[in-house]
């Protein structure tokens, strides 16, 4: 059966900068194929009342992935080169598109913790079976900026996904998080700025907040990161030298907010207007 090219899914390996091997380059460079363990898996516990069973606990399980990979031309020298790009990586990320004619691109935050390798055949194929586990869902990330220009009240929010911008003057947001869970984000926010604060919102009740007692100068930064991998709020000056601001959260309330599942709206509040500000959301997904 033959099928076009567009329609193969693909697969990256992506490092901390970015960086990617292409694992789709069928008869040169890197293929992977036969791939398992894309889907998912939960651990559930049940509590018998009567003759039924409600569920007492549910845990989703590590998945597991494993497929075979491929070297094709000079194929022991592209297997130490993606051996090193892997070993020499501080964080590894495995890239998947379902579908090359739809570009969606899912991440997972993965540990390649096993590869082998045989003999090359009599076409000079060299295959490795590989496994990985993985330590987060398959996400999305979607980006959005508010910058005001030179123009007074001129505002842009750059995006191309499901969010609309509500109000002006209270810079709110309305975003649909329409993943499988709560979806935390990334919030970075340019200074001069006085004691910024964040609302979470689903059907106008608040569900979330956290307001900051912070000053941020000129060319300084606040960057506030809700992942549960990867927990900060930190200060940046113009040289981009970290500060720890863990000392300005309260131990009162969840400092670390997310995004309900469903229509949120998100409002970013200071003193002063907020001139320059972006938000990473990653949208989160059981299976893709």
């Amino acid at each position: 059966m033959s099928y076009r090219y567009e329609d193969i899914r693909n697969f990256y390996f992506e490092n901390e900068v970015g960086k990617r091997i292409d694992c789709q380059k069928i008869n040169g460079g890197l293929f992977l194929y036969n791939v398992t363990g894309l889907g998912y898996e939960e651990n559930i516990e049940y509590v018998q009342i009567g003759n039924n069973f409600i569920p007492n606990k549910k845990k989703i399980k590590q998945g597991q992935i494993d497929g075979d990979l491929e070297f094709y031309d000079m194929s022991y020298d592209e297997y130490c080169n993606f051996v090193n790009f892997i070993l020499t990586a501080t964080e590894l990320k495995l890239v998947y598109v379902p579908k090359k004619s739809v570009r969606t691109e899912y991440y997972r935050d993965i540990d390649l913790f096993k590869i082998d390798k045989a003999e090359e055949d009599e076409y000079n194929i060299l295959s490795c079976p590989i496994s990985i586990y993985t330590k987060s869902l398959w996400y999305e990330q979607k980006e959005v900026v508010l910058t005001v220009g030179e123009d007074e009240g001129e505002i842009r929010w750059d995006f191309d996904w499901d969010s609309r911008f509500a109000d002006y003057s209270t810079r709110n947001m309305i975003f649909e998080n329409k993943g499988h869970t709560e979806a935390p984000f990334k919030l970075e926010i340019e200074g001069y700025v006085k004691n910024p604060s964040i609302f979470i919102y689903k059907d106008n009740k608040l569900t979330g907040k956290l307001e900051l007692t912070l000053e941020l100068q000129e060319n300084e930064k606040m960057i506030y990161c809700t992942r549960d991998t990867d927990l900060y709020l930190i200060k940046q000056d113009a040289e981009g030298i970290e500060t720890n601001l863990f000392e300005c959260l309260s131990p009162n309330f969840v400092n670390f907010l997310k995004l309900n599942k469903g229509v949120n709206t998100i409002k970013l509040l200071a003193e002063q207007d907020i001139t320059k500000a972006k938000i990473t959301i990653y949208v989160e997904y059981k299976a893709v």
